[in-house]
């Protein structure tokens, strides 16, 4: 069966985030996964809301979400990061289907991530597959 996902990415720390995207749709494509939907939000802390209209469509198998979080003066990398993180689990187990933390951060830097584009990219999507899989086993 093919899965059919969504991408939800942020598009504050753009420089990383559209890298990100360019890597999750390559990477979708070589698993070929079908793209129903991809939402640019303004940044991380936007994203549950377009995520949950996501779920919600009968056609969207799964979300993965792509982020950067990057350290500033403060502790708000910290706040936005774990908020963000709680509510999307939420948001998988009330509409049971996978959403994927394609979401770098809090702590790192501008060049931390830069160094983890790939990595992270491609793993969000694989994880869709994966525990779209393992749910469809249950």
């Amino acid at each position: 069966m093919i899965l059919n996902i969504a991408i939800a990415v942020a598009e504050f720390n753009d420089e990383v985030t559209l890298k990100m995207l360019k890597v999750a749709l390559e990477k979708s494509k070589s698993l070929k996964m079908n793209i129903t939907h991809v939402c640019k939000v303004p940044g991380v802390f936007d994203m549950p809301l377009v995520v949950d209209a996501l779920l919600r469509k009968k056609e969207v198998d799964a979300v993965v979400t792509l982020g950067a979080v990057i350290k500033g003066q403060t502790k708000h990398d910290e706040l936005i990061a774990s908020v963000v993180a709680k509510t999307l689990t939420e948001l998988s187990l009330k509409h049971q289907k996978p959403v994927s933390l394609g979401i770098t951060g809090p702590g790192m830097s501008d060049r931390q991530a830069h160094q983890r584009i790939r990595p992270v990219s491609e793993r969000a999507v694989e994880a869709t597959q994966k525990i779209f899989d393992e749910l469809k086993r249950i």
